[in-house]
């Protein structure tokens, strides 16, 4: 007994096809180990392979054995790339957080009786998720959701895009007095998406404000591009101008579009105007970068008794020139725990004036960033000395070199008073500030603007918002917003990963969620539908959002 088994464990049958008399003839055949070898014996002749194509018999025989291995058929038909396959990681993962946020809600419960004729949430949904994967216009989503399963896109064109942004951006009414921006559906959702989050332990009263420009490849609508300032180093293209707005736990509550040629300094009092009309806002601390900053902004705020820290601009003010920074009392050090280690700071408060009336300042000075700022500048001045022995004058040109540089005569050396001018700044931050707050905590507020600036990076790169070929304001504005949206989502995840204890790396996740795949086929009045194996960082990701995987392989009646 025990040798007969050894002789026919591990067989495997297959068909193969053998030449004879100028005929191809198939044969069911099986392989059997005995002992070291293998052998292959003939189970049935099938017969010639012509007559059996030309009969219909192959055809009948292979749906017979299909019946009995579906799953390992559509395994093959994905292998001989007879079966598409869709990505399903990223509208799995967002869509959970889409709706978890009740984003989907109120968008259509502010569509309620609007006749669009077409799934509009859908189209906004689709667009964040393009914001968030690879960005660019409206026309290459269209193409760039072929490779998605998104329930209810299925129908989507790109002039439903065109007509789903315009309505995101669409006014409501006539623009408020000394409003920079009217009041459009977008302002509607964000505070509603606000609402739905509020509770008893929300607190608005410290909130994080910054700008950034947004160039256009369009027109630039009616009214927003405009050319300015340019943040983005394209003083060619007009822009607008983009502020965002983020509570203390770094999550965005709204956004404000002015035209690109608005300076900053003009942009804050609006947007704080905005914000306690908007959310209620009684009591605020408004952290907002140098560019923030004029005599006239501070009386605004302090008359509306809002709290602020505002970053100072050391060269150009002439106060914190003359004043501040010539204050002799001593610098107090303070170490902050960073997510990189510690961070040494001195810091220390000059006050100008007495009573309500004083000035307060809060000077920074961070030792690892003056030992930095001592090796760039010490690189331009050796870059600089190179090129002034070449004799070259065109490197006055260079901004970078020129606020060394002085003139004697027709010829330039390095001016060492300039070099000791730019030295005193080094690593020296001074804020302005009239918060209840000591130095450390107006401190450690100020440096948590840098996720704003983080957020916009991410804006700008991963949710690129360009190019932005809309003509309308309405559109480009809701274009922009889906940008919002895709910051939101992206926001939501981390928080949720955070309470995990990690946090993705986000192009690999996107990496990861692409290669998540499923494909379907309908055979035997039955759908079947497999998956690919999940990489990466793909399940943790999905255990932190509470999202279950489909099955790798499951199946249903067809309709």
């Amino acid at each position: 007994m025990n040798s007969a088994w050894h002789c026919r464990h591990n067989i495997s049958m297959f068909v193969v096809e053998r030449v004879a008399r100028g005929h191809s003839y198939l044969y069911l055949v099986e392989s059997v180990r005995v002992g070291k070898s293998v052998r292959q014996r003939t189970i049935k002749p099938l017969g010639r392979k012509d007559v059996l194509a030309a009969s219909g018999e192959l055809d009948r025989l292979v749906a017979s054995i299909a019946r009995h291995a579906e799953r390992s058929i559509i395994l093959s038909d994905i292998d001989a790339g007879r079966i598409a396959a869709h990505r399903i990681g990223g509208p799995l993962l967002f869509g959970r957080l889409w709706d978890r946020l009740g984003i989907g809600e109120v968008l259509n419960n502010l569509l309620e009786g609007r006749q669009f004729g077409f799934a509009v949430e859908r189209a906004v949904f689709v667009a964040t998720l393009h914001r968030l994967f690879v960005s660019g216009s409206d026309r290459s989503c269209v193409d760039w959701m072929q490779s998605y399963a998104i329930d209810g896109a299925e129908d989507l064109a790109l002039h439903h895009f065109y007509r789903a942004m315009a309505w995101l951006g669409e006014e409501l009414g006539d623009r408020q007095a000394g409003a920079l921006a009217p009041r459009c559906v977008k302002d509607v959702i964000e505070e509603q998406l606000f609402e739905r989050r509020r509770d008893l332990f929300t607190d608005l009263s410290l909130v994080f404000m910054d700008t950034t420009s947004l160039s256009f490849y369009g027109e630039g609508g009616e009214t927003l591009g405009r050319r300015g300032h340019s943040k983005d180093y394209r003083p060619d293209l007009a822009q607008m101008i983009l502020a965002l707005v983020i509570d203390a736990e770094g999550r965005p509550i709204c956004t404000e579009m002015v035209p690109g040629n608005t300076a900053d300094v003009k942009i804050l009092m609006p947007v704080v105007t905005r914000l306690r009309e908007r959310f209620g806002i009684t009591r605020a601390c408004v952290v907002a970068d140098r560019g923030m900053i004029s005599a006239d902004t501070i009386a605004a705020l302090e008359a509306l008794g809002v709290e602020y820290i505002l970053g100072a601009r050391e060269r150009t003010s002439r106060v914190i020139r003359d004043v501040v920074l010539k204050d002799k009392a001593a610098m107090v050090p303070l170490v902050l725990d960073r997510q990189h280690g510690e961070t040494q700071l001195w810091v220390k408060e000059v006050r100008i004036g007495k009573g309500k009336a004083a000035q307060r300042y809060i000077v920074t000075v961070n030792e690892a960033e003056a030992r930095k700022d001592r090796e760039d500048r010490q690189a331009i001045i050796d870059g600089l000395q190179a090129q002034l022995k070449k004799g070259d004058k065109a490197l006055v040109g260079n901004s970078a070199y020129r606020r060394y540089l002085r003139s004697r005569g027709n010829a330039f050396e390095i001016d060492p008073g300039k070099l000791a001018e730019e030295a005193r700044f080094d690593g020296l931050s001074v804020l302005r500030t009239n918060a209840r707050v000591t130095p450390l905590q107006a401190v450690i507020r100020y440096r948590d603007l840098l996720e704003v600036e983080a957020l916009f990076r991410a804006a700008k790169a991963s949710f690129d918002t360009r190019p932005i070929f809309h003509q309308a304001d309405a559109a480009i504005r809701g274009h922009v917003f889906c940008s919002f949206l895709a910051l939101t989502l992206a926001k939501e995840l981390n928080r949720l990963c955070g309470a995990r204890g990690f946090q993705p790396e986000w192009q690999k996740l996107l990496n990861d969620l692409d290669r998540l795949q499923q494909a379907t086929i309908e055979k035997g009045g039955k759908v079947i539908t497999t998956r690919t194996h999940v990489t990466g960082q793909v399940g943790n990701v999905f255990k932190a959002a509470g999202i279950a995987l489909p099955h790798n392989i499951s199946e249903h009646p067809a309709d």
